[in-house]
């Protein structure tokens, strides 16, 4: 076996270890140490920091086409590894190796788009009402902004903070989940070998309580985004608050699909499968209820247990493999906690909800997919967020009937609706309360063009990706010129 590498925090474009370490496992093989890293602590912070504010007014006077050209760079030498890299994130966090791999190419795609907007960077340019004035805005950096990442898209959701948070010309303290760290820390080497200034981009490791909380109240900080769970948003929030931060996050949802009677109904499974069980049900944008119209409610629903049923279940690194562990075993014991919440309310467990343990699956955190109908609109199962490869299946009297089961909840992330009917359509597209529709599609799958975020309790601030994501990153600057 090889000899497990340890990985350095990076800080003031130097790799810097600590005393402190921790490992980071392979949630399909616990036996498979991925790589032991390094914990932080609040002075690394402090010191990462510091770097940041110093090569903050450099940085930021660079113009943003230069800027651009690291960004390209940084890009290229993801897309160099790809493979290597997709392998290591589905060592690290369980996803399938096509689903890693796509990840990291969408990693550099965002690296790609990012570069180009330096290019663009657009500001405002508007006629005066008086004579021999000519009025403009521009976008300048906010200095100093701090980025809290999680463990279900470990490369993704980190290049689309960073990348237009570079290009707008801030420096940046990143602080990913120590879940599955690695795929972070290989954009933070990516950064490096790109040649981006010492203390422009600052990487640390360590637990939300220590290191995270030391970046939101870091004096030189001027913003906060993160994703991930609704407990820990809230409380950064009100420490953002104090300061008077700038703060973006992105936190749970409770996604729902609706099935129309006139829906086709292959298309309608499929893409509630995908969405509900794909990357183990561990994304934000996972549809975890199904929300049938009851003409058609006990067709799809036997159609649907029957693909549940016919998912593979292993190690993501095995070809054929559909569905892979849970992240760990406290993920593992909420998704079974859950399950009989849900049968003691009431529910019907039509397949799965099982933890798998013995054979190929007993050195790993495996959970079978799992259905339950019979589900009630006020039920725990069908309000509150599971994180796992858990589906309620809910019948509604009509459209109107299930828009209202819909919208009937506290978050507000994601939805979709599989249908043929053109009005129902627009009438859906006006009515649901989600940041992120879709339309004949999962309601999980976004791209990096256009803004992503929610509504309610799943989402607060500027939205993330695409021209928006520059609104949070940048402030305007406005000028009035007499001639």
């Amino acid at each position: 076996m090889s000899e497990v590498k340890t990985f350095p925090n990076y800080i003031a474009g130097e790799w810097a270890a600590a005393e402190r370490t921790f490992e980071n496992r392979n949630p399909a093989d616990a036996g498979d140490c991925v790589g032991v890293f390094c914990k932080g602590n609040r002075a690394d912070v402090a010191a990462a920091a510091a770097a940041a504010q110093e090569a903050y007014p450099s940085w930021a006077a660079m113009n943003a086409p230069q800027r651009g050209k690291y960004l390209f760079k940084v890009a290229d030498m993801l897309e160099s590894n790809l493979d290597s890299l997709a392998r290591e994130m589905t060592r690290e966090e369980g996803k399938t190796l096509p689903e890693a791999a796509g990840e990291t190419m969408r990693s550099v795609n965002i690296f790609r788009y990012f570069a180009a907007e330096g290019s663009r960077m657009p500001g405002m340019l508007v006629p005066s009402e008086r004579d021999r004035v000519f009025m403009y805005s521009v976008r300048r950096p906010l200095g100093v902004v701090a980025q809290i990442n999680p463990w279900n898209f470990p490369s993704a959701i980190p290049a689309w903070k960073l990348a237009p948070a570079l290009i707008a010309g801030n420096t940046v303290l990143v602080k990913p989940a120590t879940a599955a760290p690695l795929s972070g820390w290989r954009i933070a080497e990516a950064c490096h070998q790109a040649g981006i200034p010492r203390g422009v981009v600052n990487f640390i490791c360590g637990s939300g309580g220590e290191v995270g909380e030391a970046m939101v109240n870091a004096g030189p900080v001027k913003a906060v985004s993160f994703t991930g769970s609704c407990a820990v948003g809230r409380a950064l929030h009100a420490q953002a608050s104090a300061r008077r931060l700038r703060i973006q996050l992105e936190m749970g949802g409770k996604n729902p699909t609706i099935v129309l009677a006139d829906a086709d109904l292959q298309k309608a499974v499929g893409s509630t499968v995908n969405a509900a069980m794909f990357s183990t049900g561990q994304k934000c944008t996972a549809t975890s209820r199904v929300i049938v119209e009851d003409g058609i409610y006990d067709e799809f629903v036997a159609a649907l247990i029957d693909a549940v049923k016919a998912l593979k279940v292993g190690n993501g690194l095995d070809k054929g493999v559909q569905i892979g562990p849970v992240i760990d075993r406290a993920q593992l014991e909420t998704n079974a906690k859950y399950c009989e919440i849900a049968q003691n309310e009431g529910a019907k467990l039509a397949c799965g909800g099982r933890v798998l343990d013995e054979g190929e699956y007993a050195k790993g955190f495996f959970f079978e997919p799992t259905v339950f109908t019979a589900v009630e609109e006020d039920m725990r199962i069908a309000q509150e967020e599971v994180f796992g490869p858990v589906l309620a299946v809910l019948r509604a009297a009509d459209f109107d009937d299930a828009m209202r089961i819909a919208n009937k909840i506290d978050f507000g992330l994601s939805a979709s609706i599989q249908t043929q009917n053109v009005s129902r359509i627009f009438e859906y597209v006006n009515r649901i309360e989600a940041g992120l529709i879709t339309v004949n599609l999962p309601s999980a799958g976004v791209e990096y063009q256009l803004p992503f975020g929610g509504t309610k309790e799943s989402s607060f601030g500027p939205k993330e990706q695409g021209p928006a994501a520059l609104d949070f990153y940048s402030d305007y600057k406005t000028i009035y010129l007499g001639y």
